[in-house]
């Protein structure tokens, strides 16, 4: 297979300059003086509504994923008559990475196929569904599936960033970025709060009953005012609208081979053969790997994190389950000041360091706070180990989880700009690479904390999982260097086929 190409037959990049004068006339494209129906060109209230709705499913989605975590021990007790596990309460909340990790292996590609809008929808339907499945379950077999499924339909991680890529320049992402990651903070710090006062009185079945009202508020909101964003997509339907209005069946995008006409495979062929493009897309890119390995790690000390917050509150500090969600809201401060620091310096960095280069942007130019935070989240979750040891007081050791919040966004938010930037028309497909080795290794890693904690006690256990980290801390130094010229290897990932 030709690296060079995309994966599909049908999503080829074609270079306008070098068609004859017959075959460009045949291009369909957006209006160069403008055009209504460009996601660049949309009028900038409506763009930031759609980010506004993407923040509020993301809220969404985090409200959901964490709220269980400070009730998890009542909800294994009740669903098994009495009985608690340790590792039971710990799958229930990390099952749902393991299905968040098999979902865009679907939903990236069949976006970039049939477009944004169909996928977000139908995904959004499905997540009602499955998280209504988890508050009428009898057992935990049960409430363990609903949760992988509601997992799976989660298209937030995933489609958010490439949304913001349709619509917003390279240069002025940063902004919408910023405000898609602060709103799951807020779902991430409310979420365990009003879980453990909800489920002290109404139980623990009405905390997820608000989460498919939440979810169920977003997706009439998607069905009706969410438009199309693609390109790809947009201009495929344009141009089989001209096809038929005007009889030309050479009229086609600039996404589309000769061939196309003679392409006899069925809806359900593509979709399979789709589900292949993002192991392709990060087979294809030495760089992607590097920083997928990276991330996956970093997001991981998240769910260290969260399972084992509501222990040492409990236990060390003796904290109610109420309390215990509310202590969750430090994380969240912390995450919310890295966003607003962000939110400035993202774009600041970019475009200082793109004058520099002669005007010239390259991806690798959203790096430089990931590099510190790529040194500083791991010193960060070894010192949360160690305040819990020693038992700091308790406003000292929820200052370890406000520090841990920041240093996690310093990583995250460039990760995601990076990935947008670099893979352009691919931006989904790269962002579900980075998101199945992230939910796989949230899945495994918290389960090693246990044992780790058991057998060294909370400073050396937390600290053996950050020395994991810091050995991967300087890929994102190696790929800020060295990046452009790395990326040059994929055709995934040169610079001709980047969108701006």
């Amino acid at each position: 297979m030709d690296e060079s190409q995309p994966l599909l037959a049908d999503v080829h990049v074609v270079d306008t300059e070098r068609c004859d004068a017959p075959y460009s006339k045949d291009i369909v494209d957006f209006d160069a003086d403008g055009d209504e129906e460009n996601p660049l060109e949309w009028p900038a209230l409506y763009k930031w509504g759609i980010v506004a709705l993407l923040a509020f499913m993301g809220f969404t989605v985090t409200f959901t994923c964490i709220s269980v975590v400070p009730i998890a021990n009542r909800i294994v007790y009740d669903l098994d008559n009495g009985r608690v596990s340790k590792s039971s309460s710990v799958l229930l909340v990390t099952i749902w990475e393991l299905g968040e990790a098999a979902g865009p292996l679907l939903i990236a590609p069949m976006s970039e196929v049939f477009g944004r809008y169909p996928v977000v929808n139908c995904a959004t339907v499905l997540f009602i569904l499955a998280t209504a499945l988890a508050a009428l379950s009898e057992s935990t077999a049960v409430f363990i599936t609903a949760r992988a499924l509601t997992g799976l339909a989660v298209t937030s991680n995933v489609l958010s960033p490439a949304i913001v890529g349709d619509m917003f320049p390279s240069e002025k992402r940063g902004k919408p970025i910023s405000l898609i990651a602060l709103a799951p903070l807020v779902g991430g710090s409310l979420g365990p709060a009003l879980a453990g006062a909800i489920a002290e009185t109404l139980g623990w079945r009405s905390v997820l009953w608000l989460s498919a009202l939440l979810a169920f508020a977003c997706e009439l909101v998607f069905l009706t005012c969410f438009r199309e964003t693609y390109k790809v997509a947009i201009l495929r339907r344009r141009a089989a609208k001209l096809r038929e209005e005007t009889g030309n069946p050479k009229l086609r995008t600039m996404f589309d081979d000769d061939d196309d006409d003679n392409n006899k495979s069925t809806p359900l062929r593509k979709v399979a053969e789709c589900a292949f493009r993002p192991a392709a897309v990060f087979a294809g890119s030495g760089v992607l790997q590097a920083m997928s390995l990276y991330g996956s790690v970093m997001f991981s000390y998240y769910y260290v994190y969260s399972t084992t917050l509501p222990d040492i509150l409990q236990q060390l500090y003796g904290l109610s389950p109420a309390q215990t969600g509310l202590a969750f809201i430090s994380f969240s401060i912390g995450s919310v000041i890295g966003v607003f620091g962000l939110n400035t310096l993202l774009d600041g960095i970019y475009i200082k360091l793109r004058d520099r280069n002669n005007g010239q942007g390259a991806a690798e130019f959203r790096l430089p706070i990931c590099v510190i935070g790529a040194f500083s989240l791991p010193l960060v979750i070894s010192l949360y180990g160690w305040a819990a040891q020693a038992a700091l007081p308790l406003p000292l050791f929820l200052l370890t989880t406000g520090l841990m919040g920041l240093a996690l966004i310093l990583v995250y938010l460039p990760l995601n700009a990076y990935v947008v930037d670099a893979f352009g028309l691919y931006a989904a497909s790269g962002m579900t690479a980075i998101i199945v080795t992230r939910c796989l290794m949230s899945t495994i890693l918290p389960l090693a904390t246990d044992p780790l904690v058991r057998r060294f006690d909370w400073g050396v256990g937390i600290s053996v999982l950050a020395a994991v980290g810091l050995a991967l801390a300087p890929i994102p130094l190696f790929v800020f260097k060295f990046g452009t010229r790395w990326r040059q290897f994929s055709g995934y990932t040169k610079d001709e086929v980047m969108t701006s």
